[in-house]
């Protein structure tokens, strides 16, 4: 299994069998699978989505947006429940080329990747449990193997 560490953007490779024991970067000694959400930049978040093979949410976001402060504590809740699924912000005050790749028009915006390509969207705000039951609904119908 291959992930990108959040902090340095070196690619791991860590055995599926061993996800549970905490993988740390071998660069860095950044904790890979961290049960919080990492925020990314516009700069980041191309690698650590092409070279991430676990399923990535990334919470399109503003500081100055309501419904986005709503959201934050729901998100990170999903977050402490889903260790083999990566949680990402990007702000899009500080990221405006991403989101603009990616058309954010709404905020907040969830974009579901697995694969490095975008399988789903959503905006607005969800519960955590709504949340979680969304994205593991995208990744069964595109054969996501759960774990």
């Amino acid at each position: 299994m291959q992930l990108v560490c959040p902090a340095c953007g070196v690619r791991n490779r860590v055995p599926e069998e061993r996800l549970h024991e905490s993988p740390k970067c071998g660069k860095c000694a950044t904790s890979l699978l961290a049960a919080a959400p990492v925020a990314l930049s516009d700069a980041a978040l191309p690698g650590f989505l092409a070279g991430t093979e676990l399923p990535v949410l990334v919470d399109f976001w503003a500081g100055w947006c309501g419904p986005c402060q709503m959201m934050a504590p729901q998100f990170a809740a999903a977050a402490k429940t889903r260790p083999a699924m990566r949680f990402v912000k990007v702000d899009t005050e500080q990221a405006p080329l991403v989101s603009r790749q990616y058309q954010i028009r709404s905020i907040p915006t969830l974009i579901l990747f697995w694969q490095g390509r975008e399988l789903a969207r959503h905006s607005g705000v969800l519960q955590a449990t709504e949340l979680l039951q969304w994205a593991e609904r995208q990744l069964s119908a595109a054969g996501c193997p759960l774990r």
